[in-house]
């Protein structure tokens, strides 16, 4: 689930397997939430995310936070800059000690080429 998001742009299009389709939260809204259900209770303890591989170089704040109960989340990864650009394959990598989660949740604060956090896959694993 997510905060307000563009309508063209659900965040079921971070998780769909295309990495050209994308998510995009509602213009000029920040900070934008992107919350991923495992539908279980699973460790995880490495989360890869992805933008369009043709797209111009950008960079984004994101935090990352994780939790068993989607209204208690903790931080995992706190804020940061991150650089998605064509000679890094537009991939970000966000590796931290290994937690049990059931949900997974992006905030996005900033973004240097767009109003709006942006994101073609999202993807977790346990290390």
């Amino acid at each position: 689930s997510s905060g307000a998001t563009a309508p063209a742009y659900g965040e079921q299009k971070a998780v769909d397997g295309f990495i050209n389709t994308y998510w995009e939260s509602a213009n000029r809204v920040f900070p934008a939430t992107l919350t991923l259900d495992l539908g279980a209770i699973k460790q995880v303890g490495k989360v890869v995310l992805k933008l369009p591989p043709s797209w111009e170089p950008r960079v984004q704040t994101i935090n990352l936070s994780g939790g068993t109960d989607q209204q208690e989340l903790t931080a995992l990864v706190e804020a940061a800059d991150y650089t998605f650009g064509p000679k890094l394959e537009n991939t970000v990598t966000l590796t931290f000690t290994g937690q049990e989660v059931r949900y997974l949740q992006l905030v996005f604060t900033a973004n240097t080429t767009w109003p709006a956090g942006q994101l073609a896959e999202f993807e977790v694993f346990s290390e």
